[in-house]
């Protein structure tokens, strides 16, 4: 891979040992990845932050890079961590994981990473340019950010957005060429969408049936961001797909067209949804209700809120968002209301990231497919139903 003076110079440590690291892990990648040369990114969406996830060798590793110097040169985001770095008393979360989390987040914010710990950098500021360079790591942010957005990022992990943020460099390859975002199979939607969920059941469907092809949908009607966000986060979740395109809805799906002869069609149909559905359809008896997997948005917030006005929880709701998102729903009144009837709105973390056997959950009920898979994947009994059918039953 070729590399410019300066480069070699970061290489070989004249800038440091956080940057010759950082560089040694990009070098490597682009190598294995056959790419030509590094580029410039503009943001940067580091993963790896539960400590659930990272556990003591992550968090030694973490702090290891920030006592070495690295530091980020561009603006870089951060993903949910595994608690509430507030209220994780309340949430119940064992003091020792909380003692880690606090290191972990300590960690980044001295690598000059912000704090934002959420899956939805979209919604609090960090929204790239249609066309630009970015290193994003967390599926469904990746998703949203090469398909509605139109910027540009491989399937990073925590350590390569990370070395990226450090660098404000990526390996040229993948999901940053053109001739790797061409749609690789067409789905035509028959299906009848009409809210969030329908749109999530759809990328799950789509992603058991492409993998990781890039899929060009047809018949998506007119989503909004809430459903544009729950589709990707699907389809990344059982597919791991990075890039979808749209007809009439996403920036690249015009110029698409042209690419659209002689591949393969495939018919999502209403009973495919319902099939989706019917995987996390199991017997729940006293499931913690959990809405934002991906986080909130505020329009999700006020909905929640709008149906418990004037109500009591029978059943424990939280709802998971980011810290700008919060802050606005704290000043319309939607935290007071969603907390006045029983139920809790938590920052930084989600139900997935978050130690939940620690905490004593045995069952959920999501909102989300993406959700709904990753909780089965911990063994919890799941339930799957739109937000307002969640508040409802949650209601009793």
């Amino acid at each position: 891979m070729y590399l410019t003076a300066e480069e070699e110079r970061m290489l070989v440590g004249e800038r440091g040992p956080g940057v010759a690291k950082a560089m040694e892990l990009l070098v490597a990648l682009g190598e294995v990845f056959g790419a030509e040369r590094l580029i410039q990114i503009e943001s940067a969406h580091v993963s790896g932050v539960s400590y659930k996830n990272l556990g003591d060798a992550g968090l030694e590793w973490l702090e290891e890079q920030a006592s070495l110097g690295a530091k980020a040169v561009v603006r870089a985001t951060l993903n949910p961590a595994g608690m509430d770095m507030g209220r994780w008393r309340e949430m119940g979360v064992p003091e020792d994981f909380a003692e880690g989390q606090r290191r972990v987040i300590a960690a980044f914010e001295a690598m000059g990473v912000e704090p934002t710990c959420t899956c939805t950098p979209y919604l609090v500021g960090s929204v790239p340019r249609t066309g630009s360079q970015v290193s994003w790591a967390e599926s469904s942010a990746i998703c949203y950010a090469n398909s509605v957005l139109g910027a540009r990022t491989n399937r990073e992990s925590g350590p390569t957005s990370l070395a990226s943020a450090v660098m404000g460099l990526v390996p040229l390859y993948g999901y940053r060429l053109d001739e790797e975002r061409v749609p690789g199979k067409v789905v035509e939607v028959e299906a009848r969408l009409s809210n969030p969920l329908d749109y999530s059941a759809l990328g799950f469907v789509t992603g058991k049936l492409l993998g990781s092809t890039v899929p060009y949908f047809r018949g998506l009607g007119k989503p909004s961001i809430e459903s544009l966000k729950t589709l990707g986060a699907a389809c990344a979740t059982s597919g791991g797909m990075a890039l979808w395109h749209g007809e009439g809805v996403t920036p690249e799906a015009e110029k698409m067209k042209q690419h659209l002869a002689g591949i393969e069609r495939v018919t999502v149909e209403d009973r495919d949804l319902e099939e989706a559905r019917e995987k996390f359809t199991c017997d729940v008896f006293d499931p913690v209700t959990c809405i934002g997997c991906p986080h909130c948005s505020l329009r999700e917030i006020a909905e929640v809120a709008g149906l418990l006005k004037g109500k009591k929880l029978r059943r424990r709701l939280w709802v998971f968002t980011s810290r700008g998102v919060h802050a606005q729903a704290v000043e319309k009144g939607y935290v007071r209301r969603i907390e006045g009837a029983g139920g809790r709105v938590y920052v930084d973390t989600c139900m997935v990231v978050a130690p939940l056997r620690e905490m004593g959950w045995g069952e959920v009920a999501v909102n989300s497919f993406r959700g709904a898979q990753y909780c089965a994947n911990m063994g919890l009994g799941t339930g799957v139903a739109s937000a307002q059918q969640l508040v409802e039953e949650a209601l009793g």
